[in-house]
């Protein structure tokens, strides 16, 4: 089985940067990826702070411009999802979807996944109109969607959206906790409207085909009716394919400076694409000293 040099699990900007930073050094490496490329950009409405785009730009034009990059770079991504993990014998050895892979330095940039409705039991023939990301959506037009939140996450949703859908967004709380700058974007949009303390409590199926949205809103009973739910209730890091017996060895596979963790998935609410991509380069330069001073 042949060793690579590094691998690096997830696709997004954190990946991404990593990967053409080791590009850069010649290296041996893998970059996996289940899914598509980007990450969580694919669900960014508009990117304001990342450098280079004093007018911003679109999440995912940005992946678009990274897949560019990479095409360019001839970097490739292996279609592949990783179902765990083992360091054994000076190698990490990775179960993936198209076979075992084995690599000297292990780069996780696995990102996040949504936090799920728990106190709610859709019926089975609703759950396909129930969605937790925002980019499946991106073609929906003229269709009435509901988000369940009040953190960034659901008004940069609510305003991807809202070009050619009208949106309501349902706080469970009295205050909204996104930025400012969204709630005041959201707030000039006639086709967003807002309902603070207003809690899903059921979601039925009209006859028309319809959802019924069951709510406690703060003077009683409420009803909303929807095509679609999306849910932004949060993120929490994905690192589900990480065994318990590799985990108890992560610490000190960090410290020897063969496993990194670069990204959202350690980057908790400082989930911002300049961070990731400064996390994918950073790594890259300390693998690469790593690999070259020293023997493994």
């Amino acid at each position: 089985m042949k060793m690579h040099d590094a691998a690096i699990i997830g696709a997004g900007p954190a990946g991404i940067a990593a990967a053409v930073q080791l590009q850069r050094y010649s290296l041996d490496f893998l970059l996996l990826e289940r899914g598509e490329v980007g990450g969580l950009l694919r669900n960014a409405n508009w990117v304001e702070n990342y450098p280079g785009f004093p007018r911003g730009i679109s999440g995912l034009s940005l992946v678009q411009r990274m897949r560019e990059h990479m095409q360019a770079a001839g970097i490739e991504t292996v279609q592949a999802e990783v179902t765990s993990l083992a360091y054994q014998e000076g190698a990490f050895h990775l179960s993936t979807s198209v076979g075992e892979l084995r690599a000297r330095v292990l780069v996780i940039a696995s990102g996040t996944k949504p936090k799920l409705f728990t106190d709610l039991d859709f019926p089975a023939a609703l759950c396909s109109r129930v969605f937790y990301e925002v980019y499946p959506l991106a073609d929906a037009t003229q269709r009435r969607i509901a988000i369940v939140g009040a953190g960034d996450v659901a008004f940069d949703y609510a305003l991807n959206l809202a070009w050619r859908n009208q949106i309501i967004i349902l706080n469970r709380g009295e205050r909204p906790s996104c930025l400012p700058l969204l709630w005041e974007y959201a707030s000039q949009s006639p086709s967003i409207a807002y309902f603070a303390s207003t809690h899903l409590l059921r979601l039925v199926e009209l006859p028309s085909g319809e959802l019924l949205l069951e709510c406690a809103g703060p003077d009683g009973g409420v009803q909303f009716k929807a095509d679609l739910l999306i849910g932004a209730l949060g993120r929490e890091p994905q690192h589900d394919f990480i065994p318990a017996e590799f985990r108890s060895i992560a610490g000190e596979l960090e410290s020897r400076g063969l496993l990194y963790w670069i990204g959202d998935v350690k980057n908790g609410i400082e989930r911002q694409t300049a961070i990731a991509v400064g996390d994918g380069v950073q790594a890259a330069m300390k693998i690469y000293r790593r690999l070259k001073d020293t023997s493994l």
